[in-house]
């Protein structure tokens, strides 16, 4: 079992900033593939940024692409998701989650697919203001 625990959300302005974090415990966090989904009111759940386990790849939806970043600190057991330029339609509750991969699997990159991910947490709200 792998807990995830998200904070950093708030209140801002558009074009602020904000950063997420994921904590992660209960498991070797190196054996997991971290991502970050969002889920707007009345909306399907969105995926943001996914990252596999060293830090050294990444993917984004076109959505935020070039002005969020994800990262991940190993030794820290934690995910990031840094937030630049938001936006109104930002807004949402965000939400991580870790997948599983094994020695082989974790050469793969990493999935949009939500249906792939193992664990998640209970959410932050980000609320961008006009």
């Amino acid at each position: 079992q792998v807990q995830l625990v998200e904070s950093g959300g708030g209140l801002v302005q558009a074009g602020g900033s904000l950063r997420l974090s994921c904590a992660a415990s209960g498991r070797t966090f190196v054996d997991y593939f971290m991502a970050w989904f969002r889920q707007a009111p009345g909306k399907d759940r969105e995926f943001v940024a996914a990252i596999n386990w060293s830090g050294g790849s990444t993917i984004y939806a076109d959505s935020v692409k070039g002005r969020f970043t994800i990262s991940r600190d190993n030794a820290k057991n934690t995910a990031y998701l840094q937030m630049n330029s938001l936006k109104p339609e930002d807004t949402a509750v965000y939400s991580c989650a870790a997948e599983a991969r094994n020695v082989l699997t974790r050469r793969l990159p990493p999935r949009v697919d939500p249906n792939r991910y193992d664990y998640w947490g209970q959410g932050t709200q980000v609320t961008v203001s006009i």
